[in-house]
């Protein structure tokens, strides 16, 4: 490894050309570096930064795009939501109506053949009564004819 010191002792140097050392040369190079920042910002900086402004205005641009197609989506997405909660609200509706409806018609029919069987049941019935009346009648005729007959008979 090398000393530091000595390292110190070899670099000194006597006279002038030191480490700065200002002459003609440091205005010169001042000047090649400006203009080489003039010619830099001329040739390729002014373009890059056209070219990333017009990106930047391309992107802002679609991105505003997007928003607001994004809103008109959602609007739209609220507008069907809602008619189609209307829409299921009448047809629960209809379907109930029609429900009742078929529940009346129903209850009306049954009502008529409720009636038509009671009216059924009751001529039925009443038939069946006055042929009960006929028999027991013809009944009590033949009965009072024996009665007669064995009456008659006992008395010989």
């Amino acid at each position: 490894m090398i000393n530091l010191s000595t390292l110190i002792s070899s670099s000194e140097v006597t006279g002038p050309g030191g480490l700065f050392d200002i002459n003609a040369t440091l205005p010169l190079v001042a000047i090649q570096f400006i203009l080489l920042m003039v010619v830099l910002n001329i040739i390729l900086y002014s373009p890059l930064l056209t070219i990333i402004e017009e990106r930047k205005e391309y992107i802002l641009s679609h991105l505003a795009q997007a928003s607001e197609k994004l809103a008109q989506a959602k609007e739209l997405t609220t507008q069907y939501e809602q008619e189609l909660d209307t829409a299921r609200k009448e047809a629960q509706l209809e379907i109930a109506n029609s429900q009742n409806i078929h529940k009346e018609i129903l209850d009306i029919e049954l009502d008529i053949s409720q009636k038509y069987i009671d009216s059924l049941l009751e001529t039925i019935s009443n038939d069946l009564l006055t042929k009960k009346k006929t028999a027991l009648t013809s009944l009590d005729t033949i009965v009072q004819s024996l009665c007669t007959e064995v009456e008659t008979k006992l008395s010989i």
